[in-house]
């Protein structure tokens, strides 16, 4: 039991309100409490009065206004993240965004601001940082037996065909904004988040109603960093493995329900040295470059939960982790600094794509 439970205000009961923060946050009820939801259709605050024994307000200005919240859950629309995220901030109140945070790393530096300002938190839900997959991924390139990583490949793609407001670019729609933040903010991680890699993008529109992108292709570079490969594709009837790691002693491969990783040892291998000379084999013919190293081999699958699904199990480690700050001053593990490197990055994709992003040249 938790000496103290925050109370929580949720602005939208849609997809994300509802059926991410609302139902995780209804199973931690020894940390947070539900006091408060904000939603302009009549159904879906007496949905909410019914499902959290909570109060119900038409907007989210009445909720904060009327209620005591020691935080903020901002489950807007995606092209309203930006100024509410800033207006509650500007009242003196802890902030939980969804994605994405903002459009441009301009709006993320005022919402930074803000934060400083009023000394209250601004945090992003960002929980595909906890994929327990994705964290496997990080010990096993940490251990360093990949050796040098050289290039990895991140693929959230599939064959869909999508028509809804999430499509337009005046909601903050396309691929890159609605799916990207997750990808992304796993590439950045691996890359670096100390400097801004180069950035080489294609976007295209191929089975979307809206005027968004449904295809990106991003490849982020820089000297002394692997070469990161983000595809992000609604036009992909084969897939290939979400996470495809390459390093200079072996590689990495898998999904969110497996990986497997192979390698060899460089203090086992033959001892090798450049040749000038032709090559010849034992025969004295022509030959080419062979030997035999010894291989290893390892996997991972993630422990099963009753009690939680992959998904919930991700989405509460961002709300304890975001427990601990609010509680015990303990540092936020995904910061605004992240995601504004993240927001810079999806700015050089539209400006790099100018047949769909016209007015970001």
């Amino acid at each position: 039991m938790s000496d103290q439970v925050l109370k929580v205000g949720i602005i939208g009961q849609g997809r994300s309100g509802r059926d991410i923060h609302g139902n995780l946050l209804a199973k931690i009820k020894h940390y947070y409490k539900i006091a408060a939801v904000a939603d302009g259709l009549t159904e879906r605050r007496e949905r909410a009065i019914q499902e959290y024994n909570c109060h119900a307000y038409a907007s989210w200005q009445e909720m904060v206004e009327h209620e005591e919240l020691d935080l903020v859950v901002n489950a807007s629309p995606s092209e309203q993240h930006f100024q509410i995220s800033l207006e509650l901030l500007n009242r003196g109140l802890h902030v939980l965004c969804e994605k994405p945070l903002a459009k441009t790393a301009v709006e993320v530096d005022r919402l930074i601001e803000a934060s400083n300002r009023s000394g209250k938190i601004l945090a992003v839900f960002q929980n595909s940082r906890y994929l327990p997959a994705f964290v496997q991924i990080r010990k096993v390139i940490k251990s360093g037996v990949l050796g040098r990583i050289v290039q990895v490949d991140i693929t959230q793609s599939g064959f869909a065909r999508r028509w809804d407001w999430q499509t337009l670019q005046s909601n903050n729609g396309g691929n890159l904004m609605n799916t990207g933040p997750h990808p992304l903010d796993q590439a950045l991680q691996l890359f670096g988040d100390d400097i801004m890699p180069q950035i080489t993008c294609i976007m295209d529109r191929a089975n979307t109603f809206g005027d968004a992108e449904d295809y990106v292709k991003l490849i982020m570079r820089a000297p002394g960093r692997p070469t990161i490969d983000v595809e992000i594709s609604s036009c992909s009837a084969f897939t290939r493995e979400p996470f495809m790691i390459h390093g200079t002693n072996g590689g990495l491969r898998g999904s969110a329900q497996r990986l497997e990783w192979t390698y060899f040892k460089p203090e086992e291998a033959p001892e090798q040295k450049l040749t000038r000379d032709p090559l010849f084999d034992k025969n004295g013919m022509p030959g080419y470059c062979s030997e035999a190293l010894t291989w290893y081999s390892e996997q991972w699958e993630p422990s099963i939960s009753n009690e939680r699904t992959p998904f919930e199990q991700m989405t509460e480690q961002v709300y304890m982790m975001l427990y601990r700050t609010l509680t015990q001053g303990a540092l936020l593990e995904i910061t605004p600094q992240q995601v504004r490197q993240q927001m810079a990055v999806m700015e050089q994709c539209r400006r790099q794509n100018p047949h769909i992003y016209l007015n970001e040249v």
